[in-house]
């Protein structure tokens, strides 16, 4: 694959599940990776550091080690930490606020955000209004910026065998389609923008692969194992936080807009659907599961 950009793109959390696979993308397309992290010492950093992954150490409450980290550089990724709570939520405002603060210090030519589907707009969904409040802060920053907003992943699907059937349960209706996206494709949609060779239109994307409906998705699974499949919509009660019940009622309303995939697809042609996904994983049947 061809880059444009030739410097270093940095990424903060180039550690944790969606920064990694920025970091992937970017190692695949031959660029320079700086990755920005809190102890170069802990097992994940020494493996980037062993790809060829430049560190620089950080702290998110020292501004000067935030520019520091990304002077010179062409570009930088960032996600913020997922908040279970109120408190983190506070916390994940004040480290994006931190960050775009740096890259304007550090005067970083283009800043992307990834973000969350629905953070165009406060949608009453604290850990999601937060990144919000951090897109309208790197929005009024000055800064050439790029939102990637992913929808929920696909390998958070976790269907079960039960009594010879694959079965999936989800707090959603069975009639409420989902909106998905693999946190491979995550990745490869940051790293072509990051590298100037696609742009997302009006500078913003809702990352969607697929949107299907609880049964669809069982079905999908039971396809791939050859068996029969089942959905269960749980109620919001099952959740374990007023956060999660709050984030599932907004999927659920999310879902009465539907998503053109076609914009994603054209950032990166080879975005998997939920059956490609599974074939290209290889998932397999959860052999733990009860069976009569």
């Amino acid at each position: 694959m061809s880059t444009r950009t030739t410097g270093t793109i940095a990424v903060f959390g180039a550690t944790g599940r969606q920064g990694g696979a920025v970091v992937d993308a970017l190692l695949h397309r031959g660029a320079r990776v700086r990755a920005l992290v809190r102890d170069p010492e802990s097992g994940r950093a020494r493996a980037l550091a062993a790809r060829g992954v430049e560190l620089a150490a950080i702290r998110t409450d020292d501004p000067a080690s935030l520019a520091a980290a990304l002077t010179a550089v062409e570009a930088f990724s960032f996600m913020t930490p997922e908040a279970n709570s109120l408190e983190g939520v506070e916390t994940e405002i004040r480290i994006g606020t931190a960050l775009v603060d740096a890259a304007v210090a550090a005067r970083v030519p283009h800043v992307v955000f990834n973000s969350v589907i629905g953070a165009d707009r406060e949608a009453g969904v604290p850990h999601h209004d937060s990144k919000h409040w951090i897109e309208e802060h790197l929005r009024k920053s000055g800064l050439r910026a790029t939102m990637v907003r992913p929808a929920p992943f696909m390998e958070e699907m976790a269907p079960s065998l039960e009594h010879g059937k694959i079965v999936l349960r989800l707090p959603l209706p069975e009639d409420v389609a989902l909106k998905m996206i693999s946190v491979r494709d995550i990745g490869r949609i940051a790293s072509a923008i990051l590298l100037d060779t696609a742009e997302a239109p009006g500078g913003a994307v809702d990352l969607v692969a697929d949107e299907l409906t609880g049964p669809r998705i069982a079905a999908a699974f039971g396809a791939r194992a050859g068996l029969p499949a089942r959905y269960e919509a749980l109620p919001l009660s099952v959740l374990p936080s007023d956060l999660d019940r709050a984030m599932f009622r907004q999927f659920a309303k999310a879902a009465e807009h539907p998503s053109d995939l076609a914009v994603v697809r054209a950032i990166e042609p080879a975005t998997l659907d939920l059956a490609e996904w599974i074939r290209s994983t290889g998932w397999t049947v959860p052999t733990n599961a009860a069976v009569s």
